[in-house]
């Protein structure tokens, strides 16, 4: 990561147990939004506030990151929601969308949202009520194309802040991802070689 750790204060340190028991481990995006811990659980709670009366399925989020983050060639997220994909539709399927690619066992609700999530990150203002017909069609009402829409938004904005200050993706993350994940991810940056020993935990 391109800035150091922040000082540890009890708001740094409940981010930092907050990852730990959740993940298992401290994250390597921990230390950078620890700068800023109230903006990172403020995000979290507008995050899950949006998804938990939401039409979307847990299937139907991950394709959305999948998507998203391939399309803005964000490696740790594409490591991390293709894990989830893979737990929640098959490693192979997980894959082809990390890939934009095909595969027998993709829905037509899941080609519409990945081809949805593509066209809001590379160019929000290309799509068209064409596009959003197509979701229709898939079995999505309007309230959840909406939902959809400002959720890929959401994985924008943060896979943007990782990114662009440098966070490599976890090692613990390519050590647990299905194999098919991990060759389709040949994009981004690469992984930590080894955990960070110096986070507190």
């Amino acid at each position: 990561m391109f800035l150091p750790p922040p000082v540890t204060n009890d708001a740094v340190e409940r981010l930092y147990k907050s990852s730990q028991a959740a993940q298992g481990f401290v994250m390597n995006l921990t230390s950078a939004w620890a700068w800023r811990p109230d903006v990172f659980e403020s995000f979290a709670a507008l995050r899950s506030q949006l998804t938990a009366s939401s039409g979307l399925s847990k299937r139907d989020q991950a394709v959305l990151v999948c998507a998203t983050a391939s399309q803005l060639q964000d490696s740790y997220c594409s490591l991390a929601w293709g894990k989830t994909l893979a737990d929640e539709a098959g490693a192979a399927l997980a894959a082809a969308v990390l890939k934009n690619g095909d595969n027998t066992a993709l829905t037509a609700r899941d080609r519409a949202l990945a081809a949805w999530a593509r066209k809001v990150v590379a160019n929000p203002n290309g799509t068209t009520a064409s596009d959003v017909a197509t979701l229709r069609s898939a079995g999505l009402d309007d309230g959840t194309i909406f939902e959809a829409t400002a959720f890929v938004a959401f994985r924008l904005a943060f896979s943007t802040v990782n990114d662009a200050l440098g966070v490599n993706p976890d090692q613990q993350l390519v050590a647990t991802a299905p194999s098919e994940i991990r060759s389709a991810v040949t994009y981004g940056r690469q992984p930590q070689a080894a955990p960070v020993e110096s986070a507190p935990t």
